[in-house]
């Protein structure tokens, strides 16, 4: 190969690689570009996730709340129920007492 063919082999190679070049920026910029229009798009989706998680959280408190609300009324009823338990143990046990009672009248009397 002589040095003209060297020199033009050369030329068209570097004219492919701008044309490839230009050509992939081309694309780049006309997808960049459509992908621009459409931030507004996405700002828009990005507040509604943002307003979601504020909902969520505010959710996941109340139900924290509610659970703890929920638990002490718990705790309350059973200490209801255990005093009201104790209440009819002893109820019972002075019932048993007055049958023995009385039955000891009428077996004296």
């Amino acid at each position: 190969m002589n040095r003209t063919e060297f020199v033009i082999a050369t030329a068209i190679i570097l004219l492919v690689a701008f044309a490839m070049g230009w050509f992939a920026h081309w694309l780049l910029h006309r997808f960049a570009r459509v992908a621009g229009g459409d931030m507004a798009e996405v700002d828009k989706l990005a507040q509604s996730l943002h307003e979601a998680e504020e909902l969520r959280d505010q959710a996941l408190i109340y139900l924290e709340q509610r659970e703890a609300e929920l638990m002490n009324h718990i705790s309350q009823t059973e200490a209801e129920l255990k005093a009201a338990m104790g209440g009819l143990r002893d109820a019972r046990h002075e019932a048993e007492e007055m049958r023995a009672y009385i039955e000891r009248m009428h077996a004296n009397g």
